[in-house]
C-alpha cells in the first residue's frame, strides 16, 4: 500500500470522504464519482472477496498493521490522519477503524440475478439506510438467493446501509428491477418463473405459514417501505398478499424484521405431491 500522511480537513486529496453525513448521501442515488463507502475492516474485506476495488482508504496510524494485511499486494492509496482530521474531513466520527473510497461496480441484468435463484427478496421503496442494510443482513443469514430493490429504494451500498448489513450487500447478489407500474417488474419476475408473494395487511391475504407450507417452487417475496407499505402497482402485480398473525395489538413489524420472518418461514424445499 502506498502511504500518503494529511494533516489538513482541506486536503484535495481528502476530497472523495469530505461531508459523508447521512443526509448529504441521501441527495444523490449514486454518490460523485460512482463511489461507495465501506467502513471497518470487516466490511472492506467482504467487498474486496466480492472483486471490488479500492480507490483510496482513510484510517489512522493505530490501524496500518490490519489494513496491510486485508489489502495484502494491492497499490492501494492509504491517507493516515488523526481522528480529528478524520472526523473534520467526514462530518462523523470514524470509530471503526477506517474508511473506504470504493469503486462502485456496474448492476447485473435482473434476468441473470434471477437465473439460479428460488427465494428473492424484494424491497420496495425503502427510504430508511439502517432497514436496507438490516434487510440485506437477513437475507443473507437465512438463505435468500438474491435481492431486488426497486428505483425508488434506497441504495444498498450507502455507508451505513454497507455497515449495518456487516458487509453482506456485498455476498447477495442483488440488483434494480424497474417500476411496477406499466408491469415491466411483474414481467421480469413471471418470466424467471417467479410466484410474486406481497406482505401486505389486506383483506384477502392468506397467513405466512399457510403460504410457506406450499410455497411455489420460485418465490419473490415483496416487501412495502416503512411508513405507506407496498405500492398499489405491487399489489396488482402480487400472485399472492401474505400477512404476519400478530398479537398484542401490534398490526405489523419492522420491515427488516419482516422479511427476517418471511424468509425463515421460506427456508423449506416445496413440498413434492
Amino acid at each position: 500500500m502506498h502511504l500518503e500522511r494529511v494533516t489538513s480537513a482541506d486536503d484535495d486529496r481528502l476530497a472523495d470522504y469530505r461531508d459523508l453525513t447521512d443526509v448529504a448521501l441521501r441527495r444523490k442515488l449514486e454518490p460523485e464519482g460512482g463511489l461507495y463507502m465501506a467502513e471497518s475492516g470487516k466490511v472492506l474485506a467482504r467487498a474486496l472477496r466480492a472483486g471490488h476495488e479500492p480507490r483510496s482508504i482513510l484510517t489512522a496510524e493505530k490501524w496500518l498493521g490490519e489494513i496491510e494485511g486485508i489489502l495484502g499486494e494491492r497499490d492501494t492509496t492509504v491517507y493516515v490522519v488523526d481522528d480529528e482530521i478524520a472526523e473534520r474531513t467526514t462530518g462523523f466520527a470514524v470509530h471503526r477503524g477506517m474508511l473506504a473510497a470504493m469503486h462502485r461496480p456496474g448492476l447485473p441484468a435482473v434476468a441473470d440475478v434471477l437465473a439460479e435463484a428460488r427465494t428473492v427478496l424484494v424491497l420496495d421503496g425503502l427510504v430508511d439506510h439502517t432497514n436496507v442494510g438490516a434487510a440485506f443482513r437477513g437475507a443473507a443469514g437465512l438463505g435468500a438467493d438474491a435481492v431486488l430493490v426497486t428505483p425508488r429504494c434506497a441504495d444498498p451500498l450507502y455507508r451505513r446501509s454497507v455497515r449495518v448489513s456487516m458487509g453482506t450487500v456485498f455476498q447477495v447478489p442483488w440488483t434494480r428491477l424497474p417500476e411496477w407500474k406499466g408491469g415491466a417488474a411483474r414481467d421480469a419476475l413471471h418470466d424467471a418463473g417467479f410466484h410474486i408473494a406481497a406482505m401486505a395487511l389486506a383483506d384477502d391475504a392468506v397467513a405466512l405459514d399457510d403460504f410457506a407450507a406450499n410455497r411455489p417452487e420460485r418465490v419473490a417475496f415483496v416487501m412495502g417501505s416503512e411508513g405507506p407499505g407496498l405500492d398499489r402497482a405491487a399489489l396488482v402485480a402480487a400472485d399472492t398478499k401474505v400477512i404476519i398473525p400478530m398479537a398484542g395489538g401490534v398490526d405489523s413489524l419492522n420491515v427488516a424484521s419482516a422479511s427476517a420472518v418471511a424468509l425463515w418461514a421460506l427456508r423449506h424445499p416445496p413440498r413434492v405431491s
